[in-house]
């Protein structure tokens, strides 16, 4: 049946293996960048619309103040430096000077204002709930600004990239109907890239900002992202050169191998340390007999994820080892085992308290890869004695059902954003275990201990002691299985050898194509 994957996966090793394209050598000006963005984004308003395809292309519209590197490190980006006080409630930043946007008007530190403390809070609520830990902000000169907080929060240096906390043009946005205002059609950053036009179905194209703050950056003269919505066209389009990056997930898996032998094609998983997207089955504990810790313990112990990793994902990212990505602040990769062992499985199982029922399966409707991996997860689950049924959806009714908890084990993959208290707390907190939503704690978790443990995670100043205390919780929640962990995800970015730095920064192609230059030797 499945099996027969492991040759795939020996050979999709081996087309991945080389290496990648050199960066180094004097960038060269000029050029045109042709990427495929999928599927179409609804819309660039940044500060509005915070979907995948949008924070990609708008990533070259707008910035934050800070970047980061593939550690996490902080870089500095529209501030030149910051400073934390040493009771971690006061964070000063000084503005670079000179800094424009795209109509010619100075950034300040009035905009940074403007955009936090009003704009955010009213349009984007993943930054609304980092914001209401703010007591203050204060704008002492028009490059300074300080945000007191109103108790110590590790994580707020890493909410500063442009996807969580994109710079908008105060003199535009104010005093406006933020979601209906006309400039939202023709968006005004910052960034290298200026927005030219958008031809719906086709491509967006973006010219280079020429008064750029950063010297004879960007270096290319223009970017088209071309949409394309079927995903063996994509390919196609990449083979007969109309373009040259494709992002990750741009392709099916299984194309990936082909396309990487191609002459000058080069590939990296590298850009998504700061998502950490790490992939799980949801358990809806409501349900029983996934209410018994040892049904749930069973099923953890009967994934090949091994399998799933080299004969579905061509060998990139890596098993996971529980709640946190490898790439997230204070991982510990030594939490209670988890691996694949399916006579322990049949073990717990055999002494659990189920009696045969019907598990429905609930896959993630994001193309072919995905729907093989429900399969071989089906499979596992059944060589261990269970009975397990597959519900087909599409991704408005796998939303609903989601978010109705109308399932058994449901799919899913989520970010992280570099910080257990920004991406990972969220999934376990009781409190936020409500249905409804499709992000949330669905699989209803409840441990008050944890509870307590992310809350006094979150406002510990002190990095070591977070550690220790993010290490507690990994254990605990692993303890008790609320999930099934399957892998951090690795999405190839696919691009030509001659493309030089298309990923440089933990943000992947998201932190926009500033530093990307094209050889022409």
């Amino acid at each position: 049946m499945l099996r027969p994957f492991k040759i795939i996966a020996a050979i999709a090793a081996l087309a991945l293996a080389g290496p990648l394209a050199a960066q180094d050598g004097e960038p060269q000006a000029g050029g045109t960048l042709n990427v495929v963005i999928q599927p179409e984004p609804p819309g660039l308003m940044l500060g509005i619309v915070q979907n995948g395809p949008t924070q990609m292309v708008a990533g070259d519209i707008y910035e934050s103040l800070l970047r980061y590197d593939f550690d996490l490190k902080p870089e500095g980006q529209l501030a030149e430096s910051w400073e934390i006080s040493e009771d971690g409630k006061t964070y000063t930043f000084k503005l670079r000077d000179g800094v424009t946007f795209h109509d010619g008007e100075p950034f300040t530190s009035e905009d940074v204002k403007f955009t936090m403390d009003v704009f955010l809070r009213e349009t984007n609520p993943r930054t609304r709930t980092y914001m209401d830990r703010v007591e203050s902000i204060d704008t002492p000169d028009d490059l300074t600004v300080v945000f007191n907080l109103k108790e110590p929060f590790g994580p707020f240096i890493g909410i500063f990239e442009q996807g969580t906390a994109p710079m908008i043009p105060k003199h535009i946005y104010e005093g406006t109907d933020f979601v209906n205002n006309p400039a939202n059609n023709t968006p005004i950053g910052t960034g290298p890239f200026k927005f030219d036009e958008w031809v719906k179905g086709s491509y967006i194209h973006l010219v280079k900002n020429g008064d750029y703050y950063m010297e004879g950056k960007p270096y290319v003269d223009e970017v088209y992202y071309h949409v394309i919505p079927d995903a063996a066209s994509r390919a196609v389009a990449y083979e007969t050169g109309k373009v040259d990056v494709l992002p990750g997930g741009s392709v099916e898996n299984f194309d990936v191998p082909r396309i990487r032998e191609l002459e000058n094609t080069c590939i990296t998983d590298q850009g998504w340390e700061y998502f950490g997207p790490l992939s799980w089955i949801w358990i809806n504990m409501n349900n029983k007999p996934l209410d018994d810790v040892k049904v749930r313990q069973a099923m953890m112990h009967a994934l090949d994820r091994n399998f799933a990793k080299d004969a579905l994902w061509n060998g990139l990212g890596k098993v996971a080892t529980g709640p946190l990505s490898s790439s997230t602040r204070f991982y510990a990769g030594d939490t209670p085992d988890i691996g694949y062992d399916p006579e322990k499985a049949k073990a717990l199982l055999e002494d659990s308290s189920y009696n045969g029922e019907t598990i429905r399966l609930l896959g993630l409707p994001y193309g072919e890869t995905w729907q093989r991996w429900a399969e071989a997860v089906k499979q596992n689950l059944t060589e261990i004695g269970m009975t397990v049924e597959l519900v087909p959806s599409d991704v408005a009714g796998w939303n609903q059902k989601v978010a109705d908890r109308d399932f058994d084990l449901a799919f899913t993959y989520l970010y992280q954003y570099g910080d257990p208290a920004l991406g990972v707390s969220r999934t376990y907190m009781s409190t936020n275990a409500e249905p409804g939503s499709p992000w949330n704690n669905v699989s209803n978790y409840q441990n008050p201990e944890t509870d307590t443990m992310f809350d006094e995670a979150a406002l510990m100043a002190n990095p070591d002691d977070r550690m220790a205390a993010y290490k507690k919780i990994q254990d605990q929640i692993v303890s008790d299985v609320p999930n099934l962990w399957l892998l951090e995800l690795g999405f190839p970015t696919i691009y030509r050898c001659n493309i030089k730095n298309p990923v440089n920064s933990a943000l992947g192609v998201n932190d926009g194509f500033r530093d990307v230059w094209i050889d022409k030797n």
